[in-house]
């Protein structure tokens, strides 16, 4: 498996459009539109669009009790990534970033539809505005609910890197494969690495040297109450209570997830545990739609809006005021 290193800036031009999310430059190069020293200074309030599960073929497969299928048909996750995007790009002034939280598409490693999901979902995604970066983020049916070398080499191959860390304005961000933490018996290797790298992230959250640190994975570490019990849709007590341990004593303030198709969250040991619901499929009775997350010098504010509502009304004045705060 190829070695990319795991802190990244955000460019733009010198690789092809859909994988956004590039490399470490130096600050030389002419491309990069943040760099990595910049990036990790205060600068004022700013926003970005966290989004989840647009899971082309789902939709189909959940209405017809096919879910372990492929799913042969995604149009109409495609129309509804498609006004998620025109949604984006409206927005003024524009967000710094358009993160996705996992199960970018249906279909698991190996199953038919597939490639075909993939190449669709990376022709909307290629009419993101070039000046607002995505970034991704791997779900259990981007690397499979048992993750191997072979899967996760295949997403990053895809998609970019399964867990990372970049700076914008001050703010640490960090992206982590929670397969890994679901059930990486089939890559032990891979999740004691992804742990080794985050307790070194964590270390310089923990020195106090960003404004914020915030958290994107796909599963939940827990829906409601971290006394919850196991299930599908959170991970097992024993990690989520490491976990939330080990960021809580770090300071990150916030985790962003998707995986449930409902919005859902709580708070403990002051860590915001947000579940955002679904641009693709829904399984309860939230609308497809979209997060705008405002972050402040001293807290990160985020509200969930309905395709529909961010398409036409945009984001409400209350969080486009917090921007102006000195």
């Amino acid at each position: 498996m190829k070695t990319r290193p795991k802190t990244t800036s955000f460019c733009s031009g010198n690789l092809k459009r859909i994988q956004v999310l590039l490399r470490m430059q130096s600050p030389e190069s002419t491309n990069c539109l943040y760099y990595i020293e910049k990036e990790r200074e205060w600068k004022g309030p700013f926003y970005f669009i966290q989004g989840a599960d647009p899971q082309f073929g789902l939709m189909k497969a959940w209405s017809t009790g096919e879910c372990d299928s492929g799913g042969d048909e995604w149009g109409q996750e495609t129309r509804l990534t498609e006004q998620a995007v025109r949604a984006v790009n409206r927005l003024n002034p524009k967000p710094k970033f358009f993160v996705l939280c996992g199960d970018l598409v249906h279909a698991m490693p190996g199953m038919p539809w597939r490639k075909e999901q993939t190449e669709d979902l990376q022709r909307v995604l290629r009419d993101v505005d070039s000046e607002i970066p995505l970034v991704f983020v791997s779900g259990n049916h981007d690397v499979g609910n048992v993750p191997t070398p072979e899967t996760i080499e295949e997403f990053q191959q895809t998609w970019g890197d399964d867990y990372f860390s970049f700076w914008v304005g001050g703010v640490l961000f960090l992206v982590l494969n929670s397969q890994f933490l679901y059930d990486a018996s089939r890559c032990p290797a891979l999740k004691q690495a992804q742990d080794q790298w985050l307790d070194q992230q964590l270390s310089i959250a923990g020195q106090r040297k960003c404004q914020h640190a915030i958290v994107f994975q796909h599963i939940p570490l827990f829906l409601e109450s971290i006394d919850e019990d196991d299930d599908y849709f959170n991970l097992s007590k024993p990690v989520r209570k490491e976990m939330v341990d080990k960021l809580s004593k770090a300071g990150v303030k916030a985790v962003f997830s998707g995986h449930y198709h409902r919005n859902a969250g709580g708070i403990y040991q002051n860590l915001d545990m947000v579940v955002s619901s679904a641009i693709g499929c829904q399984l309860g009775k939230d609308t497809h739609g979209l997060r705008v997350v405002v972050v402040t010098a001293e807290k990160i504010v985020h509200r969930y809006y309905s395709l529909d509502e961010l398409s036409e009304k945009g984001v409400e004045d209350d969080l486009m005021d917090l921007l102006k705060e000195k």
